[in-house]
């Protein structure tokens, strides 16, 4: 049980998973005026740079949930090194379907709705563990500006038109599930570049290391086409946001 190598091999140098920077995620965690004591479930939790560093300024605690064996141990690695292992845990494991024992105060997914089959069954699965008054955070896609065609969109790695939104109506599916929006940290265009070209340098140094693996014209043929196709399609097409939810 993993996620295709592919991801394993071109982020395994990054801590933030998603077009965030470090500070786009400290924002985030002031934004929500979290204080001492919040529980938090994170689903899809990556490298656990969210929960370990809000664990470590705002005194929090939690668990994450990820289906990369390598990610989730760069998690508890992390924990150690900023001393929060004992308030965080990190579990290896699917994220579909999983509902803490225990309520939270805030649920979130940050870049993996697909484990429940989109952002509404995604809510969804979050609001089982969330108590009264907690908070949903949804990590998202946006379009900047529609793409042309459905073969446009796929070159802004996205399946198709309608995998994602523009930002207002984004926004109003929200509002149309019953959840108020309490607040937004959006990325910019330096978070995606630093998310996308940290990719570039990992997968070189990766394909230096093992040129003989059975992976490595895969790793080629992405290293080679992905500068092109990310500044020509993905960096002028879309955006991507965190979304706090409240329901009525």
């Amino acid at each position: 049980m993993d996620i295709p190598r592919i991801f394993t091999i071109s982020e395994s140098a990054h801590r933030i998973h998603n077009p965030f920077t470090p500070e786009k995620l400290a924002t985030l965690g002031a934004a929500l005026r979290l204080e001492p004591g919040i529980r938090l479930l994170d689903l899809g939790s990556g490298s656990g740079e969210m929960l370990c560093t809000w664990a470590r300024d705002h005194g929090i605690s939690g668990v994450g949930i990820d289906l990369s064996r390598l990610f989730s141990g760069q998690a508890k690695l992390r924990a150690e090194e900023l001393g929060v292992a004992d308030r965080v845990e990190f579990i290896h494991g699917d994220a579909a379907g999983y509902v803490a024992d225990h309520k939270v105060g805030v649920a979130a997914c940050l870049g993996a709705t697909w484990i429940g089959g989109g952002v509404a069954g995604t809510i969804e699965l979050l609001a089982k563990s969330l108590c009264a008054g907690g908070i949903i955070l949804i990590g998202e896609p946006y379009w900047l500006r529609m793409p042309p065609t459905d073969e446009f969109a796929k070159r802004c790695d996205a399946g198709a038109l309608a995998d994602f939104l523009m930002l207002p109506d984004l926004l109003a599916s929200f509002d149309g599930l019953g959840y108020d929006v309490v607040e937004m940290v959006l990325a910019d265009q330096d978070g995606w570049d630093r998310y996308e070209a940290a990719k570039w340098l990992t997968m070189r140094r990766w394909l230096d290391a093992n040129p003989g693996d059975d992976f490595a014209n895969d790793v080629r043929a992405k290293l080679t086409s992905e500068p092109k196709r990310y500044a020509a399609y993905t960096r002028e097409y879309l955006g991507w946001g965190v979304f706090a939810l409240m329901a009525r």
